[in-house]
Parts: structure tokens; sequence; C-alpha cells
């Protein structure tokens, strides 16, 4: 059995995902720990010089094939797949991302090895999940062999831009003729009314606001602190804020200076959407909620004591 861990990199508009580095750093020290080697799976087309950012990594297999050349869950799953095979892996780690969900499982199934997702923590013998929106962890013996989907945020990306050159070996495509699902075309989001992903102050709110007519109270603390409103998911399915407020895995990142989140729990959709702002303060009455593991600071006050408060004080 092989103890090699292998990572699936993800990349998008010829750059690498945070979340690469995030895994390669992981990979790095279970490799070191099980006597094995970090191996980095890159696939795409025209992409090799992004092979040399992957430091933290033993080795990097390339593949290259113009239908790698957008993302294709059919094709980057049976190519990995070849790949891992051929190198051999104890774990194989993918990102818990829009990418990693579609490729995760069906590495699984075409290896015939199980999977773990919402993975915060591992271990060479045991994977730590995060259910429930974070609020309950669950530990899964990881057996000979298996596929962990890591969620963002888990472990830090610099440990994965660490090191030197890795040595590049470049392996060829399976057939990819028959393929049933192809891209057609990438679709963005049309702009809205700001952009909050180059905010410096963000005022963030979640399901805790409780309806619709309670949003003129943070936009008013917003303005006063010279910075904009965001949201998570559920105010943007309930169409109280357009998509392009929405902060997290389905809509966008930021990484302002301060982060205020009032009455959003801390699903890890969300948490990979905002963890990277350099002040994160949380306001929420479950002093339970996952949202206060990443705050710097947090109260349980009730939100709607508090910000009329800050507010009359600003």
């Amino acid at each position: 059995m092989s103890n090699n861990v292998i990572v699936i990199a993800e990349h998008f508009k010829g750059q690498l995902d945070d979340i690469t580095f995030e895994m390669l750093g992981k990979a790095k020290e279970l490799a070191s720990a099980l006597g094995g080697q970090a191996i980095a799976v890159l696939m795409g087309h025209g992409i090799k010089d992004l092979a040399g950012q992957m430091g933290a990594a033993d080795k990097v297999v390339y593949v290259d094939d113009a239908a790698l050349a957008d993302f294709n869950p059919e094709a980057y799953s049976k190519t990995a797949a070849e790949v891992v095979k051929a190198q051999g892996a104890k774990v194989v780690m993918t990102g818990y991302t829009s990418m990693g969900l579609d490729v995760g499982p069906g590495l699984s199934v075409d290896l015939d090895i199980p999977m773990v997702a919402y993975v915060s923590e591992i271990s060479g013998d045991a994977a730590t999940s995060s259910l429930y929106g974070g609020k309950m962890n669950v530990e899964s013996a990881v057996g000979d062999s298996c596929v962990i989907s890591v969620l963002a945020g888990a472990f830090p990306a610099e440990a994965g831009k660490e090191g030197g050159a890795p040595d590049v070996e470049e392996a060829s495509a399976p057939d990819l003729s028959g393929l049933k699902i192809k891209f057609t075309k990438l679709i963005e989001p049309e702009g809205g009314d700001v952009d909050i992903t180059a905010q410096d102050i963000l005022v963030s709110v979640g399901r805790g606001i409780q309806n619709e007519d309670n949003l003129p109270m943070m936009e008013e603390l917003a303005g006063k602190l010279g910075g904009e409103v965001s949201c998570s998911r559920p105010i943007v399915d309930n169409k109280w804020l357009g998509k392009t407020r929405q902060v997290g895995k389905s809509g966008l990142k930021v990484k302002p200076k301060i982060y205020l989140a009032f009455g959003i729990s801390g699903a890890p959709e969300h948490i990979e959407g905002m963890k990277d702002a350099e002040l994160i303060i949380a306001v929420n009455t479950d002093e339970n909620a996952p949202i206060f593991d990443y705050a710097h600071y947090g109260t349980t006050e009730d939100l709607f004591d508090l910000v009329p408060a800050i507010t009359g004080k600003l």
C-alpha cells in the first residue's frame, strides 16, 4: 500500500486557488509522517508554469489536454483517477469547493474507496468532519485509502507556499473523446450596485435579522461606518438582497479590513468567503455559533439592542 498523499489542484483563470495551497501544506505534513510523498495533480491546458508555484509538493504530476482547458467534472474526475492509480495514495485530498464537490465523489467511485466530506482536520488514521453547519464534529477512520474533501480555511495557505521547486512529471490524459459533459461557456454574474470585494468595511447580515424590514437599520450602520452591507445565502434566497451582495462558496470571496457579522451562524460555506478578513467581529445570541471559532471579537448581545446603540454613538 502506498503512503503518498495526493492533492487535486484547483485553478481558475490562470491562477491557483487558495484551497490548493491549504491542502498542500497539510499534505506535506501528512506525507512526512506516513513516509510517503506529497504529490499535486495539476490538470489543464498550457498551464505548466503553475506547477512551479507548488513548492510544498515533492512532485507535481501535470496532465495537459485541450479537453482539460476549462473545468469539466467528467474529464477531471476521469483523469485524476488514472493519475491516482498510477501514483498510489493513502489519502487523496480535494477541496470542499464547487470544483471539488464535482471531482471528489467521482474519484471515490472510480477508485472504489470511501470519501469523507466537510473535513476540518486529518491525521494518518482519522479525519474530523464538521456537520450541521459546523455545530458538531465527527471523527471517521481513514482506513487503507480514502478521498478527503477539505473545508476551505481548515489549514493555513502559507504552509503550502513554502519550499523549493518541485519535480514535475508529465502524464498523458486518458481517452476524453466520448465525454457526456461538455463545457460551453463561462457565465459570470453581472455587476451589482456595489462591489463588495473592494470594500474595507462590510456589515454582513444573516437570517438572524429576521425579516427584510430590518435591513434599513443595518444599512444605516454601514453608512455611518463608511462601509457596505453584505449577506449570507439565506438573505439572497429570500430575495432581500441581490446575489452580488452574497459572501460565501456560492457568492463572493471578500477580504475587508473589518467584517462585522450580524446574525450569521458561520456555516463552512460562508466562512470560505470571509475567513481572510483582517478583523472579524461576530454578533450572535447563540454562544455555540461556529462563527465565534473564526471571530477575533464577538458578543452574544441581541443585535436589535446593539445596532441602534452603536449607530447612536457613531
